[in-house]
């Protein structure tokens, strides 16, 4: 059964059930959702457990008290909340095909998806920012990324991401939907609800583009320019060691940029026409689930630190019970 008539057939069971959306993620693959589910419930407890973990150890352990550190929990901060947003509709779309959810249930869901996306782009900027001046300014360090100005960093990440959403959410929830309410995507987001509207959308799509390229592209721009910053200052070492020493404290920061702007470029930049959703669906997983999965990993075993405050804060709560 197409995913098209999938969702006609369950928006006709009864009249409540027209005022709802429903999820088509993966409905081109039935037989292997029960597979899926599995392997996402895997995927988000894995998630759940190093992003966690991350915040634990930063907030513990006195010598994970470095800015970029501060920065590193943030981050695992908004994984966690983009990671409670998206896997869970997912396996109930997988394990429960055709259950539908209403409007504002949908509505929350992107609001949420837009502004830790958005959160997430800040974040990675200034961390690089961060970097930068560690390397390059390295006697103005600790005048500049003083610990009142990296709190005011970090909420103002936080918060920069909730007006882009609300304004985005509220207009394109105002628009008409017409016609089998079926998402074919496995969360709510902007490209595949406006496939259901029955009204004119240039002028929102407009500017969703715009505000894609001010939310995506110029935090790319900047973290490209820290690095090319970094990188020429890194040339200039004499030693080698001192080269390999600073490069290490941004390879894995390079790493978690490279993997989330490759996949979130692909899916917001490209034209909508130019790719099926069911391969958005896959290149969507990159972001949603498999980059907040592995960040805690490449930060963990890519930076001594972590590894070195993970072995005191276990030994400390042992000799704690000893």
């Amino acid at each position: 059964m197409s995913p098209f008539w999938a969702a006609r057939s369950w928006t006709n069971q009864s009249h409540t059930h027209e005022l709802e959306f429903v999820l088509l993620g993966f409905a081109h693959v039935p037989s292997l959702r029960p597979m899926l589910a599995v392997l996402f419930l895997a995927i988000f407890l894995l998630t759940l457990l190093g992003n966690t973990l991350i915040v634990l150890l930063t907030s513990l352990d006195p010598g994970l008290r470095a800015p970029m550190y501060l920065f590193l929990r943030q981050l695992a901060l908004v994984e966690i909340c983009f990671s409670l947003d998206v896997a869970p509709r997912l396996l109930v779309t997988l394990l429960r095909p055709g259950r539908g959810m209403y409007p504002t249930s949908c509505a929350l869901q992107l609001l949420l998806v837009l502004s830790c996306v958005t959160s997430e782009c800040f974040l990675l900027t200034v961390m690089a920012w961060d970097r930068f001046l560690a390397i390059c300014r390295p006697l103005h360090y600790g005048a500049i990324m003083s610990p009142r100005l990296c709190h005011l960093l970090a909420t103002m990440c936080w918060l920069a991401g909730i007006p882009v959403a609300l304004v985005f959410t509220i207009w394109l929830f105002n628009f008409p939907f017409c016609g089998p309410r079926g998402i074919r995507h496995f969360f709510c987001d902007i490209a595949p609800l406006l496939s259901l509207v029955c009204a004119d959308t240039r002028v929102f799509e407009a500017n969703v583009f715009v505000a894609t390229v001010l939310v995506i592209m110029v935090p790319f721009c900047l973290i490209a320019t820290s690095y090319i910053l970094i990188l020429a200052a890194v040339l200039r070492m004499p030693s080698a060691s001192g080269r390999h020493k600073a490069l290490s404290t941004c390879a894995s920061h390079l790493v978690v940029v490279i993997l989330f702007y490759g996949t979130t470029g692909v899916i917001h930049l490209r034209p909508k026409a130019s790719y099926s959703p069911e391969s958005k669906q896959v290149v969507s997983l990159s972001y949603t689930m498999v980059t907040p999965m592995l960040n805690p990993l490449i930060y963990s075993l890519r930076n001594k630190e972590v590894k070195a405050a993970f072995g005191r804060v276990c030994c400390g709560r042992q000799g704690s019970r000893l």
